[in-house]
């Protein structure tokens, strides 16, 4: 499972910056304070929670921390258990560093990413090197993303190759209200399905892992 979590917890070509995420209807730019909370379900009961949480840091830099929690089990038993904690950090639209920790069921990675000049000093579980500072980290908040051919995995550092297409647009419930969104297709080593509304907004995402529908529930507006 851990290339299937990779993708969903993760291009060198014209990949803007938060404040430039947007598309032909608006822009969002997070700001400190701003939360994205998501329920997730696994075939439909809870199975646990994801969260991007956006502060500032000693410099006035912007932060993005995720926090990802899922957990099965039998009665009182755990048999599944995943924990992501990552923080990135933005400068004028431009991703300065990286910082994440996973624990995939007893399988650790980390990765830590600076910027150096156009570059990003990658160390990491899975790749250690330098990347395109423009490459967009594997959190799926920023709508730049759906430009990208290549994501940076929070977890380890990996070098995701996606493909991303446009799915057209329907409405979908999102914090329980019905809201119109496009949906979009990130092609790797699953498909994974995500929705964005005209400002770039972050509202769904969606696949299929080991036969089993993964499907995010956005608990409240942002």
């Amino acid at each position: 499972m851990k290339r299937t979590l990779a993708v969903l917890f993760a291009s060198t070509a014209m990949i803007a910056s938060p404040a430039a995420a947007k598309n032909s209807g608006g822009a969002w730019t997070p700001e400190p304070g701003d939360v994205i909370e998501f329920d997730v379900l696994r075939k439909g009961k809870p199975f646990g929670s994801h969260s991007v949480t956006f502060g500032e840091d000693s410099n006035g830099r912007l932060t993005a921390r995720t926090d990802v929690l899922l957990k099965a089990g039998l009665g009182p038993i755990t048999v599944f258990k995943y924990e992501l904690d990552a923080t990135e950090v933005w400068q004028d639209g431009q991703l300065v560093s990286l910082n994440g920790e996973v624990n995939d069921d007893g399988k650790e990675g980390q990765v830590t990413a600076t910027r150096a000049g156009n570059e990003l000093d990658v160390d990491g579980t899975q790749f250690d090197g330098r990347v395109t500072a423009s490459i967009i980290p594997s959190s799926h908040w920023n709508f730049a993303a759906t430009k990208a051919t290549e994501l940076l995995s929070t977890e380890d550092g990996e070098i995701l190759d996606v493909s991303v297409s446009e799915q057209g647009k329907e409405v979908i419930v999102a914090a329980g209200e019905e809201v119109e969104a496009a949906r979009y297709l990130l092609d790797s080593d699953i498909d994974v399905t995500l929705w964005y509304d005209e400002a770039g907004r972050w509202l769904k995402l969606a696949f299929e892992a080991r036969g089993q529908d993964i499907e995010y529930v956005l608990t409240k507006p942002y």
